[in-house]
């Protein structure tokens, strides 16, 4: 707190007024959340709070389904190159489908007032989610960023769950930056720091400068469909071979095939069309600029403090870096992370209507790798036909340090987010909408690190997971419902938390107190009576604090009667205390009360242009929304298409291997026996599907496997031995499996007796299962 701020309350004027604004904010708070006053503030304050949430749970809607749209995008994409048979493709569009449950019971009440106390906990004390991001895998961290971006701390306007999850990130970067054993990877590397601080740029707040400040120039690139300013030599050079053979002449004359990047950067042609190019991107790419620079006031506080961190962590952790470095690493993140994945493909961050075409996307590229090159300090070293564009670089590089110096130039929330906390205390209605497999989610992560998190058998945490016991498994997609978890804390008071000791002074008088109470129940009576007929609400011709409160006192309105009798009452004690002054007018009430009605007014005007851009936002969001759902539903019909077209492929019969037995079953059945093959060890090792084989060679052409298919896309692989009806071993698996196996890199496929080569063992399913 200001010095000048220090001190108790005394009756004279100069040091009441020297104490007033330490307690400002928390009017502003009690009259922002006063649900008795209905004026237009109100009104408006309540709105804007529906609408934050409405974009809170929206955002955490398309995150969903983001997820669902890049899981199922890869799975169809392998489906799609292996013909994936009937059976397959149902379970993937069973997952697909909503069901509805109608009687599923939710945890009981005790334990879900043991969740809501481990949730306040991890809300409230930022620490253990910032050292279970630095323990979870990358494979865990995509589950744990839902819950944490967007449930923890997921109303996003909200300015105490904002500044506990930037509260989070000083921690978490705070852990980078002394962990860290080379200075080039930080905050480059694909971590799950790193994907932390990119989720946090997609929400909301971000979301909404991308649209307003760069969306205008990436529309203007893609109006113009056919501008071609594509400068890798290589390209351009096939480019001009291209428009040869278009005239039916035989390029290789004029234009030989093969030549190297040196050669054709150094061709005439090719640099005639190649220098031009360059201007016009640098032209473009310094409009970007522009507008990024100009509209710096625009970016997210939220994104502007991670900056601020980043330079003060740098400049602690390496003393000795230039100004320069210091900029990369800040730029790093501010374009590497942020502002050039939208630039790349502005349709995933709905800054577009549809995705680019083939020109405008190797445009904007091109733009963002230089950004990202000017932003980095880098060389061109790698694409050297870029050198060209240094002059780009050269031209902006103070600008750009300028750029982050600003943008750096935020305040701390420290002070604010002590209110915040303090506020919260006193809220009987603390909650989070989550689903149950978050909560199980978290909460098995929590226990499966639970010793690094929590060593202390005493510390709250600890014992938060003792009484949860272990974690519930994940429940099905279909059981996976949502509900509003209440939250508390087992360790705080929750009200009535004294005054006097929130800003850890205990110089607070009880007149203070009775001060601040009185001026918030004019705040409330003033709001509320302004349309009365009658009232004069002008400072400029002096408030009559008696009469207004006279005028409550005898209002026909009960509420307003007993506010009016009891701020009569207040202000006669503070007179009786020499506080304030009746000869006078209550003058130092009223000049208290005039400063707290103008900020009130420039709250509301504030909160008209918040609900005016934050209604642009969520229309956004909800646009998106649409374009993802739109999303599964192609994938739904392409699987109606293919199951139309699947019918009847298990009848095929043919096509085994040569030299395999093909089992026909039983005749006279109505339906069709399942598809099997036989095919002999020494064949299988011949045609490298065996990559390894612990069979004695003398036994080898005694071994045989039958595969059989009792589901498209399902195999039952058995190991038999001639003579013995039973096989000696039996493995299932499926075609999924086996791409999945394929796409990891995994080569082998380990039967106990032998080890299949995967790729080998999918050629021979295609061709003897799933032919068409």
């Amino acid at each position: 707190m200001d010095p000048a701020h220090r001190g108790s309350y005394a009756t004279n004027g100069e040091t009441r007024r020297s104490k007033r604004y330490s307690v400002n904010a928390l009017y502003s708070m009690v009259a922002e959340q006063d649900v008795e006053v209905e004026d237009d503030l109100s009104k408006a304050q309540r709105r804007l709070r529906e609408l934050k949430t409405k974009i809170s749970v929206q955002s955490k809607k398309n995150f969903l389904l983001e997820k669902d749209v890049r899981f199922f995008d890869a799975r169809i994409a392998l489906l799609i190159q292996n013909r994936m048979a009937l059976e397959e493709m149902r379970e993937i569009n069973s997952a697909l489908e909503d069901t509805v449950v109608d009687d599923y019971v939710f945890p009981e009440d005790r334990r879900m007032q043991l969740y809501g106390n481990l949730f306040f906990l991890l809300q409230s004390e930022p620490k253990h989610i910032a050292a279970l991001t630095r323990l979870v895998t990358l494979s865990e961290i995509d589950t744990l960023l839902q819950s944490v971006m967007f449930t923890i701390f997921g109303n996003q306007y909200e300015s105490r769950e904002e500044h506990l999850l930037l509260t989070m990130f000083q921690l978490v970067l705070s852990a980078q930056f002394e962990t860290v054993t080379e200075s080039g990877s930080l905050l480059r590397a694909n971590t799950p720091v790193s994907r932390m601080m990119t989720t946090y740029t997609r929400r909301g707040p971000g979301q909404a400068y991308l649209k307003k400040v760069i969306s205008h120039e990436i529309n203007s690139i893609l109006t113009r469909g056919d501008l071609n300013l594509e400068i890798n030599p290589l390209k351009v050079y096939d480019e001009l071979r291209q428009e040869l053979e278009a005239q039916g002449i035989d390029p290789d004359d004029t234009y030989p095939r093969g030549i190297t990047m040196e050669t054709a950067m150094q061709h005439p042609q090719v640099q005639a069309i190649v220098q031009p190019r360059a201007v016009q991107l640098m032209e473009i790419a310094g409009r970007f600029l522009h507008v990024i620079f100009e509209q710096i006031d625009q970016v997210p506080y939220g994104i502007r403090w991670i900056c601020k961190q980043i330079r003060s962590l740098t400049k602690r952790r390496y003393p000795n870096w230039q100004e320069f470095n210091i900029s990369s690493l800040i730029g790093g993140f501010f374009f590497l992370r942020f502002l050039n994945p939208a630039i790349v493909t502005p349709h995933a961050y709905m800054l577009v209507e549809e995705s680019p075409n083939k020109n405008p996307r190797r445009t904007l590229t091109l733009v963002a790798k230089l950004l990202q090159n000017l932003a980095n300090k880098a060389s061109f070293s790698k694409e050297p036909y870029m050198m060209m564009l240094n002059p780009f670089i050269d031209r902006n590089n103070d600008r750009i340090n300028r750029f982050f110096n600003d943008l750096c130039e935020v305040g701390d929330f420290y002070e604010s987010l002590e209110m915040d906390q303090y506020m919260a205390l006193t809220k009987k209605d603390l909650s989070l909408n989550i689903t149950l497999n978050e909560m199980y989610n978290t909460h098995a992560l929590l226990v499966q690190h639970q010793e690094a998190l929590a060593p202390s058998k005493d510390s709250h945490l600890r014992i938060c997971l003792d009484d949860l016991g272990p974690a519930p498994v994940a429940l099905p997609r279909s059981e996976n419902l949502a509900l509003e978890l209440p939250l508390f804390s087992r360790w705080e008071t929750p009200i009535n938390v004294d005054l006097t000791t929130l800003s850890g002074e205990s110089t607070v008088t009880q007149n203070d107190i009775l001060f601040m109470d009185t001026k918030a129940l004019f705040i409330q009576l003033i709001r509320s009576m302004a349309h009365f007929p009658g009232m004069n609400l002008d400072f400029a011709n002096r408030l009559d604090l008696d009469g207004i409160a006279d005028v409550a006192a005898t209002s026909s309105d009960p509420i307003l009667v007993r506010k009016g009798i009891k701020v009569r009452e207040m202000l006669r004690e503070l007179t009786e205390a020499g506080v304030v002054d009746r000869r006078d007018g209550y003058q130092l009430m009223l000049e208290e009360l005039g400063q707290e009605l103008v900020h009130l007014g420039s709250i509301r005007d504030t909160v008209y242009a918040e609900i005016t851009s934050l209604d642009a936002v969520f229309k956004t969001i909800c646009d998106h929304n649409q374009y993802l759902n739109s999303q599964l539903e192609s994938y739904k019909a392409y699987l109606q298409n293919v199951r139309r077209g699947a019918g009847g492929s298990h009848g095929a019969s043919s096509g085994g291997m040569a030299g395999a037995e093909h089992g026909h079953g039983h005749h006279g059945k109505k339906t069709a026996p399942p598809p099997s093959f036989k095919f002999t060890h020494l064949l299988l090792e011949k045609e490298g599907v065996i990559a390894e084989s612990n069979v004695p060679d003398a036994r080898k052409a005694n071994i045989y496997f039958q595969i059989i298919s009792p589901h498209p896309g399902s195999f039952v692989i058995l190991l038999f031995f001639k003579g013995r009806e039973s096989p000696i071993l039996e493995m299932e698996l499926t075609l999924d499996d086996l791409l999945e196996k394929q796409q990891d890199n995994i080569q082998l496929l380990d039967l106990e007796y032998v080890q299949l080569n995967v790729g080998r063992l999918l050629n021979l399913l295609n061709r003897n299962f799933l032919r068409r």
